[in-house]
């Protein structure tokens, strides 16, 4: 009969068991108590809300809904005598009675047992008295600096003092300042071992033990055993230091001793002993015991159990171990890595979204919860040890990388992690054997695998000139393929500066080459010259595949947004030059202009003409040295909420905003001729960068209130005291573009910038006088003060800074931007929505704008139609993503590239995930050809017409997760005539959509419908439009 469990925790440890219990054919069921987000409703897995405090209430419960087990996980409920009143009341269960887990629960209790049954352990003494410990540490004849509260402080009761004075000050804290509470009215100090330390664990059935393999923990927070104690910061198993000679030794004077001594004195062991072993050049010694699994060793070594985990708890309870001993994999090592909360292990911040770990589980690692839970259906931070991520291997050092990359691949902002778990093992292994390439640091299958990961992304990119295939000694571009005649060729090279460090820190990889292309294609740009293709070079102490591959794939979806070829790069993995998990990054863009058209075209650029200012997405990729310097100054980190920025956003996602991309916005309007100069304001900001582009006879006039300053730049400016020039010198301001136009230009120039993005005409240039300054601007302070607000789309033409003509003072309303999905065909049909929408949109009186359009095939009509009307186009092939999300992913960071606020589903031909609907929830329009509710799904005029329906039509919606199902906005009824066939029909709703889609869309965009809490229409009369 199937039986129901009921495990008792709400660790990775407990999520690690419920797992492993719930693949045995004999559960039915996995009842998790408290639980966590991994816990919760996952196949036969679930939490239960019963008190596990109260033992009487617990055993009711039990016994009301048949649990054939409990399993208990942590020590404290053991101590607490959990397994003796379960038992009592009738209820089996796995784990020591409360008197045996003194073992563990007092140190006190455990050294003197050792000393009893010969248990070789460390000297040592026990203390009620603060000032007698400190007497001890400083006349004991060996170095007494290991400080321990004897009763249970959940993994953290041990100081390892570096000296006398520090030793006797953890007695101080944990005795007079009750660190751990009453865990330390008792101390033990120790004699400090040095050696290897491991963990040995086994099975006990009260007489016979059964070792499970060998693991190691890593207590320190930091690579290379620095940093702060932790409860465990990873693990992995099996450890090649413990030979089998050496287990059986253990096995006999450790295990089964222990075993044996508390049969002797009447207190049988059941359950699971942990054995923290120090393996010193005296032979092995004990460090502690633990009464139940580890965490984070459990997560290694339930990986590794090939026998059934219930069958295997059975045995134990019955006496059996001797006759049936579980059954472990070989030839196969287990790493597991904990993430954990930035500021763990002292405070921290709850309830941060963690995203990605489906896509992770999809790589054949496991991610086991620990320090989550549910809020409105996505998983967030609950506590310091937050995830455990678990890869499994015919290699140590292949778990370790395949964990490394599971971690890389988990969106958890800020998370702290260790990137060398299992060093100690990989070192004992390399000096038994030859040396390689790869024991020195470089690994060239890590680098092959990176460009197989990778050659996709550059695949993407090819353009006319080139097919960017990665592989070669060298790329290749051919300018008479690229519609060139008489070209000059163009270079610009860069890097991101010090916000490498800030994505670092916050483990956030994927933007950064974005940021790395747009400083190189919009330098390029500046001399009017087309991106044609792109190289990188990615430089790293030692390779992660999962980061490098992250970054990259940014920068191939980046230089599809330039429409430059990525056509080749270098990643060199250099040990020794950086430090763990530290990289660089390097670009080189290549454009072309023919030879007519090269800007700045100084000859031209007089007195009078005016600057059009484009605006930047914030601080770009420039002055971060100075940015991480305030925020030092205000004692803010990446994770605190963001005091600028959107809602709920922290400061290390604002400031990892990517760099805007230019070169589709401003290559059309350069080609015109209207355009007499561009300057890419990059480091120097808009003192020293707009000067570059102009004859050195004339200054430039700029007036800081005509434009909008992101509240970033205000933030900065009023924490870090930092001045006007110091300001004008390092940062954009707002403005990533500033253009030269004549004054006869200007308007229509503004015009076509505006039609896709924040522009502004922002000053003048005006004759030099001696002695003064190239650049002024007026009334930056002032509105740096004042923070962003709406400012005037046109401000009139400007002569030496002052506007002319009333217009100016009038503040058009804001249009709603617009990005539209299609899939499309390369054939011309008679109409689309798309075209109702784009001509809709043309009108002034729209409320609303398409700011670009994405479709899911390449060169299909639709872009051609949105190219023409000036709109922006981009491009994402689902075929090239390996899953849905990934796909909808890189869409989602599209759209919000441009800043889109409303999306329209235009033949769009793709089933969108949950998350992506849930993200755009109310903003998501979808138009389908029948009066929904009825006629849902495909062929709905062929439903009609079978159902003799005598009218049908087309419905705009709000788009919800089930199929067809959101909120109606608008419909046009269309009758069904008797001589109709499908065709016929379709012809006319499509007609009647051209009609509706556009009304629908202004309905929302001007703020006349919205989506409700409840899923409902909510109208509202006295919107604009």
């Amino acid at each position: 009969m199937a039986v129901r469990l009921l495990v008792i925790g709400s660790g990775g440890r407990e999520h690690t068991l419920a797992w492993k219990l719930a693949q045995s054919p004999h559960i039915q069921q996995v009842l998790v108590a408290p639980g966590n987000a991994g816990t919760a409703n996952c196949g036969k897995i679930s939490n239960s809300e019963v008190s596990v405090s109260n033992h009487s209430i617990l055993a009711q419960f039990c016994k009301e809904h048949s649990v054939g087990l409990v399993v208990v996980g942590p020590e404290v409920p053991l101590a607490a005598g959990m397994v003796d009143d379960l038992q009592a009341a009738g209820v089996p269960c796995f784990g020591p009675s409360a008197k045996a887990a003194q073992l563990e629960a007092s140190k006190s209790f455990s050294k003197a047992f050792m000393d009893r049954h010969g248990i070789p352990t460390a000297n040592w003494c026990s203390f009620t008295d603060p000032q007698e410990a400190c007497s001890y540490i400083r006349t004991a004849s060996f170095p007494a600096l290991v400080v321990k509260a004897s009763g249970l402080a959940a993994g953290k009761g041990v100081i390892v003092a570096k000296d006398q004075e520090e030793a006797c000050q953890a007695v101080l804290d944990i005795m007079k300042d009750k660190t751990f509470g009453s865990a330390g009215e008792t101390v033990v100090v120790e004699e400090l071992l040095e050696g290897e330390e491991v963990s040995c664990l086994c099975f006990s059935d009260g007489c016979s033990v059964s070792p499970m393999p060998p693991a190691q923990d890593h207590k320190r927070l930091q690579d290379g055993d620095l940093g702060p104690n932790t409860g465990g910061m990873g693990a992995y198993c099996p450890t090649p230091q413990v030979s089998q000679e050496l287990l059986q030794q253990i096995r006999e004077t450790v295990l089964q001793k222990t075993v044996d001594g508390m049969k002797e004195e009447g207190t049988p062991y059941v359950g699971v002993l942990y054995a923290g072993l120090m393996l010193t050049k005296q032979g092995l010694k004990v460090l502690e015991f633990n009464c139940r699994f580890g965490d984070p060793e459990c997560q290694v070594l339930m990986p590794l159990l090939k026998s059934d985990l219930y069958e295997v708890l059975q045995s134990t309870l019955e006496g059996k171990l001797a006759s049936s001993p579980p059954e472990w994999h070989q030839d196969r090592s287990a790493v597991t890595v904990v993430m954990a909360s930035p500021g763990y292990p002292g405070s921290y911040k709850k309830g941060v979204a963690i995203t990605g770990l489906s896509q992770v589980e999809e790589t054949g690692v496991q991610v086991f919860h620990a320090g989550t839970s549910l809020k409105e259906g996505g998983v967030v931070s609950s506590g310091g040890r937050v995830l455990t991520v678990t890869a499994v291997r015919s290699s140590l050092e292949m778990a370790l990388h395949a964990a490394n990359r599971g971690v890389a691949a988990v969106g958890f902002p800020g998370a702290v992690y260790r990137r060398d778990i299992g060093h100690r093992g990989i070192a004992h292994l390399t000096q038994h054997r030859g040396l390689t390439y790869k024991d020195s640091g470089v690994d060239i299958a890590a680098g092959n695998r990176l460009v197989d990961m990778i050659k996709p992304f550059a695949k993407a990119t090819s353009r006319s000139g080139c097919n960017a295939e990665l592989g070669g000694f060298a790329g290749l571009f051919d300018l008479k393929a690229a519609g060139f005649i008489d070209p000059i060729l163009v270079s610009g090279t860069d890097g991101v500066g010090t916000k490498l460090t800030i994505a670092q820190a916050c483990q956030q990889h994927s933007t950064l080459g974005q940021d790395l292309v747009a400083m190189c294609v919009n330098d390029v740009l500046a001399q009017g010259a087309e991106p044609l293709f792109f190289l990188d070079y990615f430089s790293c102490g030692r390779l992660d595949v999962g980061v490098a591959s992250a970054v990259i794939r940014g920068v191939a979806e980046a230089c599809g947004l330039a429409g430059c070829a990525l056509l080749g790069g270098e990643t060199a993995e250099m040990p020794g030059v950086y430090g763990p998990g530290e990289y660089d990054l390097a670009g080189f863009c290549v454009g072309a202009v023919e030879r007519g058209a090269l800007l700045p075209r100084l000859g031209d650029i007089c007195e009078g003409d005016l600057l059009i200012g484009v605006a930047s997405s914030g601080v770009h990729s420039n002055g971060f040295s100075l940015v991480r310097k305030v925020l030092e100054r205000a004692g803010v980190t990446y994770s605190s909420p963001a005091p600028f920025g959107k809602p709920g956003q922290t400061v290390g996602e604002v400031l990892l905003t990517p760099t805007k991309i230019y070169s589709r916005l401003l290559l059309p309007i350069l080609r015109s001729g209207a355009i007499k100069a561009y300057a890419h304001i990059t480091g120097g900001g808009l003192l020293e960068n707009i000067p570059r582009v102009l004859p050195q006879e004339l200054s430039v006039d700029l007036d800081a209130s005509r434009w909008i300053i992101p509240p970033v730049f205000s933030w900065l400016q009023e924490e870090g005291g930092l001045c006007e020039e110091e300001m004008g010198r390092t940062f954009n301001c707002g403005l990533g573009a500033v253009l030269v136009v004549a004054f006869p230009d200007a308007q229509s120039v503004l015009r076509k910038l505006q039609a896709h993005e924040d522009a502004w005409i922002v000053g003048s240039l005006a004759h030099k006088q001696p002695g003064a300054e190239p650049v002024v601007i007026r009334n930056l302070k002032h509105s740096l003060r004042l923070g962003p607000s709406p400012c005037v789309v046109d401000l009139g033409p400007m002569q030496n800074g002052a506007s002319q003509g009333d217009s100016s003072s009038t503040v058009p309303r804001k249009r709603t931007r617009v990005g539209v999905l299609i899939s499309g065909t390369v054939y011309c049909v008679s109409g689309t929505n798309l075209q109702a929408l784009m001509e809709q949109t043309k009108r002034t009186s729209s409320s609303a704008e398409i700011v670009v359009v994405i479709s899911n095939q390449p060169g299909v009509l639709g872009l051609k139609r949105a190219s023409l009307a000036g709109i922006q186009t981009r491009v994402v092939d689902h075929k090239l993503y390996g899953s849905r999300a990934e796909f909808d992913g890189t869409i989602d960071r599209v759209l919000e590239e441009f800043d889109v606020e409303v999306v329209c589903l235009a033949g769009f031909m793709r089933i969108l995930t949950g998350s992506f609907v849930k993200k755009w929830n109310g903003k998501l329009l979808n138009i389908h050809p029948s009066l929904l509710p009825s006629f849902k799904g495909v062929n709905a005029q062929k439903q009609a017409l079978q159902a003799g329906a005598r009218v049908s039509g087309c419905t705009v919606h709000f788009v919800a997760e089930e199929v067809d199902a959101g909120a109606i906005i608008a419909q046009e009824a269309v009758p069904v005539l008797m001589n109709d066939t499908e065709e016929s029909l379709s012809d006319r709703i499509r007609e009647a959509e051209h009609r509706a889609f556009p009304a629908a869309l202004e309905l929302v965009a001007g703020g006349g419908v919205r989506l409700g809490d409840d899923g409902r229409i909510i109208w509202n009369p006295n919107a604009q439009g």
